[in-house]
């Protein structure tokens, strides 16, 4: 029964990616690239009829999902979704292995935005947008919008989208979960239009500029253009990009607060308040720091404010190569790789929220030094939190760390020097895109060996999920019975 659910929900979930392929379709017969038709149209048929064959003869079947069986459930939903997105670019030609494609798609799945290419704007602008696309399906979540468009998940709903989604404290928004995916899709669709017609505004035509929403919406960071958005060298896009970029680390569910009229829920946040905070400093910091570069603080400020904000949402756009900025700002930069944007954002990283509960924790263990006999209390939102939310960060953190270890390793087995490797690894498990070193942002992934792609496949998409819908296939207690 728990196979015949599997095969249910990934035929389903791989059905509506594919129908996502009739918009590069679309762009493909617009810009005549017809050989990129049935790299797009085969694989998006295949995938409708195996849903119909599979789901039409089961549909009077209800199921359900375990705990257990709900991690399995997500995680290969993410790895075929990537394997199905790898299609159209392996068979595109302009990938040199499947290594490459699988490596491609995952990278924009997962909202990483590293790529292996060199040579961007000799893509097909069908590719070009389909790259793009992953972003903006994976930002906000494959699983979730399979709940959002098929009612019939709403049984196990819940428990698939919180293996799902990102940060320690995970709810529902609205009664329903159906409900609430389709409410977060809405707000994430409107905000995906208001920076198209923005960035159109701006100067990039339709194309260029859905391409580029969807990536930022989806904190990805693929771009159409070689040199990324300092290829256009425009304010306008500049100032759009970043404040977009800034919109889409924000926790989805403060802009259905806004829209309900609950400002105090908004004042209250403490991760939204922090993570304004450590934005501002930072973007204060580094202006100051590369100002003698950019002679004005202006401009100082234009670049400092893209940057700070692209690397702190876990974008990864560039308009210029941070490793030419002085040796401070780089640090600040660098800071900025271990944080990441809010819980239930497109952003990956390890989230304010966690920073922000293991700093109280430390002052509530200074106080207790001072009070052996207080009572002392995380407090998140002007409310009490969770009693072992401490505990959960802390385990967390823990095994965020192992895995950039190991991943590192993994880099320097691939030839790569230890900084490199090490920037690397939080960038795969951050989901950030560009490190330092030899994988800066004027870099690509392309020469590394095909074994540390696929590695690194495997922690963009163990950091997209929050590590344990991955790792704990490698913990023996999941195993037992």
């Amino acid at each position: 029964m728990f196979i015949l659910t599997l095969l249910r929900i990934i035929s389903i979930l791989l059905s509506i990616v594919g129908v996502t392929f009739l918009i590069p379709i679309g762009v493909a017969i617009y810009c005549g690239e017809n050989a990129m038709l049935m790299p797009f149209i085969i694989p998006m048929l295949v995938s409708i009829i195996a849903m119909l064959a599979i789901n039409i003869p089961t549909r009077k079947i209800k199921f359900n999902l375990t705990q257990k069986k709900t991690f399995i459930t997500v995680a290969l939903a993410w790895v075929f979704a990537s394997l199905f997105g790898a299609i159209p670019f392996y068979y595109s030609g302009y990938f040199n292995s499947f290594a490459d494609a699988f490596f491609e798609s995952v990278s924009g799945f997962t909202t990483t935005g590293a790529t292996i290419l060199s040579q961007i704007e000799v893509l097909p602008r069908s590719i070009n947008l389909w790259r793009c696309l992953t972003h903006w399906l994976g930002g906000m979540g494959i699983v979730t919008l399979t709940v959002a468009l098929m009612p019939l998940l709403g049984v196990g709903g819940f428990q698939l989208i919180k293996a799902e989604t990102t940060g320690p404290e995970k709810g529902k928004v609205t009664a329903r979960i159906t409900t609430t995916a389709k409410l977060l899709w809405i707000i994430y669709f409107a905000l995906t239009a208001l920076e198209t017609i923005a960035l159109m505004i701006a100067g990039m035509d339709f194309i260029d500029a859905l391409s580029h929403a969807f990536a930022t919406l989806g904190t990805g960071g693929f771009s159409t253009r070689n040199a990324s958005l300092g290829s256009y060298n425009s304010v306008a896009i500049d100032v759009i990009i970043t404040v977009f970029m800034f919109l889409a680390g924000i926790n989805f569910s403060l802009y259905f607060y806004l829209i309900s009229g609950k400002l105090k829920d908004i004042r209250d946040n403490t991760e939204f308040k922090a993570y304004c905070g450590i934005v501002l400093f930072a973007i204060l910091a580094v202006t100051l720091c590369i100002k003698p570069i950019y002679g004005t603080f202006a401009n100082s400020l234009r670049y400092s404010s893209f940057q700070v904000i692209s690397i702190m949402s876990t974008t990864g756009f560039a308009t210029c190569d941070f490793l030419n900025w002085p040796s401070t700002a780089q640090f600040i930069i660098f800071l900025l790789f271990f944080l990441g944007g809010c819980s239930g954002s497109t952003a990956g990283g390890i989230k304010i929220i966690r920073w922000v509960v293991l700093c109280k924790q430390v002052n509530n263990e200074t106080r207790r030094m001072l009070h052996p006999h207080g009572i002392f209390t995380v407090r998140l939102n002007n409310k009490v939190g969770r009693k072992d939310i401490v505990f959960s960060v802390a385990s967390f953190l823990a095994l965020y760390l192992l895995l950039v270890a190991i991943t590192t390793f993994v880099g320097c087995l691939g030839d790569l020097d230890l900084f490199s490797a090490f920037t690397g690894s939080l960038s795969m498990v951050g989901n950030i895109g560009p490190a330092f070193g030899s994988l800066g942002p004027s870099s690509n992934y392309g020469f590394i060996p095909a074994f540390v792609k696929y590695w690194y496949s495997f922690a963009m998409l163990a950091g997209r999920l929050e590590l344990y819908t991955m790792m704990i296939f490698f913990m023996p207690t999941y195993w037992e019975k």
